[in-house]
């Protein structure tokens, strides 16, 4: 075992640039009113996640930090530690490997606990470190046999629909095969990190497909019959009207586990073949990111930093949906959140709960809009303020009189790059000397997939696909990959995303030509003459870094133009 660290915790991660002082004062307060362990106070205040902790702790004190979703169980080990013992002290077997048994854990400096599993086992313990979150999952799957998640829902449906579950089952928390049939459901959801799980009745099944990595990939098909049950099921968590399958509903909820707080936003759609069901997994721990881990190169790192860092203006974050711009944004106001700033959202919804930072949300039918919202808030003596998006000449206007009145405005558009997003609030109705007078920069950005590191090959473009690429002979010096396809990424050849960007700073040069109406292709060249990246050649330079593949460039970038 190596030596105990000194250093405290805290100390620690701000040397590690991982919170910042500030951060570390909040969460000790916090800490002495609650009681609670200080990275645990720091996750829930959203400061950082489990990750970041445990990467430290493990640097610190010269263990290795594991990743338990990508590690096969091992029977022998399992065998050594019963579950009871793992579970109440957070720790998981890894592996055996002659008289050493490798252990996973949260707190690897409980010398106790080590010597007491010493003891119990008669083997010597390598004590690596893993996320706490992760240990109480893996105790679930390694301890619960080798059954894949698609055969324990199978097993579920066929229980539940021999059971002849009924709605009125809902009621026997724990009880009903389709209460966990809807639990497993979801853990594989979470498991397999999807965004979204769709539930789709048809003539004879209901088919369940994930969103993984912006793909849609299918899921175990349902019996029909279990149709009225599971449904109404999903109703009772997210509050939704049971009674009611002609109108569309939405609704929320929050799944527990272990530690990890995973919310889900749930709407229903009525079919010719009944209610259809879309969860959307909202999980903090994958949004509250740091600016640097969002994939932002060092240049559009800095000029992001510095445009952020201005006192007042506008700052748009452009895009379609689910491309990652509530990410960004929420990393921008992590780290600009301080007991120095007050920060005030308006979003329409709340999809993530960060603590600290004011957030209304938005009710049309109750006349809170954002128009009206935006007035409020600049009577509450905000210094930074996040509208969710612009959506008509109104918002655009008052949010140009708080960004023109000493106010930092962050909100979003809907463009495909960032010189579309002048012309467009030009034609909202915006005068242009507000437009270049208010607006301080634009990012646009996609979601790109990342190879999977386990089955990642070299690749040689196409001569289509280099005639797509528009390079040069002289350019084509240029390694590039791809993913063959294995068991950890589904056969997909990706594994997790990246955001590509587009940062555009506004200029006195761009300025002009705002002032001057000037459209988008006048605005971006001006823009890339003055070193603004566009999404293509981020996305390339990504390629060339081995994070992606070319496909996956085009599949996201190519205009055809």
């Amino acid at each position: 075992m190596a030596m105990q660290s000194t250093q405290p915790l805290g100390e620690m991660l701000i040397s590690k640039g991982v919170i910042t002082s500030d951060q570390l004062q909040i969460a000790v307060k916090e800490q002495a009113r609650t009681g609670k362990r200080l990275g645990e106070v720091l996750v829930s205040l959203g400061f950082c996640i489990e990750e970041d902790i445990s990467s430290v702790v493990a640097r610190q004190v010269g263990v290795k930090m594991v990743e338990l979703q990508k590690i096969e169980p091992d029977s022998k080990a399992l065998d050594l530690v019963d579950q009871g013992f793992a579970k109440e002290n957070k720790l998981v077997p890894v592996k055996l490997d002659g008289d050493t048994l490798v252990v996973a854990m949260d707190n690897t400096l409980d010398v106790m606990i080590i010597d007491q599993l010493q003891a119990r086992t008669g083997k010597f313990i390598e004590a690596c470190q893993a996320t706490e979150s992760d240990i109480l999952q893996a105790i679930e799957d390694f301890y619960g046999g080798v059954s894949s998640q698609d055969d324990i829902i199978e097993q579920l449906s066929l229980q539940a629909e021999q059971t002849g579950s009924t709605e009125g089952e809902e009621e026997e928390e724990g009880e009903s095969p389709v209460i966990k049939l809807v639990d497993q459901i979801l853990l594989k959801g979470v498991k397999i990190g999807c965004t979204d799980i769709h539930l789709e009745p048809d003539t004879n099944t209901i088919r369940t497909r994930y969103r993984i990595d912006g793909i849609l990939q299918q899921g175990p098909s349902l019996p029909k019959s279990l149709q009225s049950s599971l449904i109404a099921r999903i109703k009772i968590m997210s509050n939704l009207n049971i009674a009611e399958n002609r109108l569309p509903q939405d609704g929320r909820f929050r799944f527990h586990i272990g530690k990890r707080q995973i919310d889900l936003r749930v709407s229903s759609f009525p079919t010719v073949h009944g209610e259809n069901i879309v969860m959307r997994l909202l999980d903090k721990a994958k949004v509250i990111l740091g600016l640097d881990k969002l994939g932002f190169t060092p240049k559009n790192l800095e000029h992001f930093k510095r445009m952020i860092s201005r006192p007042s203006g506008i700052i748009l974050v452009t895009g379609p949906t689910g491309s990652g711009k509530t990410t960004t944004l929420y990393a921008a106001l992590t780290y600009l959140n301080n007991s120095e700033r007050k920060i005030i959202t308006l979003e329409d919804p709340v999809e993530y709960e960060i603590p600290l930072i004011r957030q209304g949300q938005i009710n049309v039918r109750a006349g809170f809009t954002y128009s009206a919202g935006i007035r409020s808030i600049l009577r509450q003596d905000p210094d930074i303020i996040l509208v969710g998006e612009i959506r008509d000449v109104e918002t655009a206007e008052i949010a140009i009189q708080a960004a023109m009145t000493g106010h930092l405005v962050f909100s979003t558009l809907h463009t495909n790059d960032s010189a579309s997003a002048f012309p467009r609030l030009i034609d909202m109705g915006i005068e242009s000397f507000l437009v270049s007078s208010s607006v301080i920069g634009v990012v646009a950005q996609r979601l790109i997939r990342k190879i999977c590191p386990d089955c990642k090959t070299e690749y040689t473009p196409t001569e289509e696909e280099w005639g797509k690429l528009g390079l040069k002979e002289g350019d084509r010096k240029y390694k590039f990959y791809q993913g063959k396809g294995c068991n950890t990424c589904n056969e997909t050849g990706y594994s997790g995303r990246c955001a590509i960007y587009e940062v555009l700073s506004v200029g006195q040069r761009i300025e002009k030509l705002i002032l001057e109406r000037a459209d988008e292709p006048e605005i971006q060249a001006v823009a890339i003459e003055e070193g603004m990246m566009t999404l293509f050649h981020d996305a390339l330079i990504k390629a060339v870094n081995g994070q992606t593949s070319i496909a996956e460039v085009l599949r996201v970038t190519y205009t055809g133009r």
